[in-house]
């Protein structure tokens, strides 16, 4: 059974239960204007565990699936840690007929960019990602990046992005020269370490998040990791959708 509950601005929905991609797509659109908007994408279990062994699919759903694939038709660019992309085995985004007509009229390519961020740019560069994308994987990197690593990522095809000093990439420099390339529309996948630091620096706009109604225990980590910030950021609830005991929540700053 599939329920919604309006809360807000989620005016494209109501009590219908109809989650067809199109109603989906106008609910979660990327609010108007000309500065780059951030918004995470996570799943969390009920005990506050970001994944199972080690990757989120076990504790995801086929409708999580299903808003997942909405977020990243709507989306210019994803952004994800390179650790991220490692265990999730990421590939190229694959273009949908679904989102063809809303892309073109918002001016964006076919698919959104794939951008990983790594400071020491240990990659595997043969890989589909970065050889063979509809459209080219960015990498964003540190200044100190090893050189023959920037060259191994370029001649593979992928455009490396300097977002930071030494091996560090800044968060807030990131949004930045990610918005320069006409990427407004930003969604970040995490993995935990890295939306820690979009949140410490102050830069996410907005949470999805699925609550899964599971319990699992262990030591997995939690959607967001690194050091604490000094107060705790206050987000508002701007929509609540559930089915079958998962919640698909999004919060933004306020």
């Amino acid at each position: 059974m599939r329920r919604l509950f309006p809360v807000t601005d989620l005016t494209a929905a109501d009590t219908s239960g109809d989650w067809s991609l199109d109603r989906l797509a106008d609910a979660y659109a990327y609010p108007a204007g000309d500065g780059p908007w951030l918004r995470a994408n996570m799943v969390s279990t009920l005990d506050g565990a970001a994944q199972h062994e080690g990757r989120s699919q076990p504790i995801s759903c086929e409708s999580d699936m299903r808003i997942f694939g909405t977020l990243r038709g709507l989306a210019d660019v994803v952004i994800a840690g390179a650790e991220t992309v490692r265990q999730e085995g990421y590939r190229p985004a694959r273009a949908r007929d679904a989102f063809a007509a809303r892309r073109a009229e918002a001016g964006q390519t076919p698919v959104p960019a794939i951008a990983v961020v790594s400071g020491s740019l240990d990659l595997d560069f043969s890989l589909p990602l970065f050889v063979s994308p509809l459209v080219p994987t960015l990498v964003l990197t540190g200044a100190g990046a090893p050189p023959d690593r920037i060259a191994t990522a370029r001649k593979a095809g992928a455009e490396v992005v300097i977002a930071g000093e030494g091996s560090r990439v800044d968060p807030a420099r990131a949004v930045r020269e990610l918005a320069d390339r006409g990427h407004r529309r930003l969604l970040t996948e995490g993995g935990p370490r890295l939306l820690g630091q979009f949140v410490a620096e102050g830069v996410l706009d907005e949470l999805c998040l699925t609550v899964a109604p599971l319990l699992t225990a262990g030591d997995a980590q939690r959607i967001a990791g690194g050091p604490a910030v000094a107060v705790p950021k206050r987000f508002a609830l701007a929509s609540l959708l559930e089915e079958d005991g998962f919640l698909f929540t999004r919060y933004r700053r306020n």
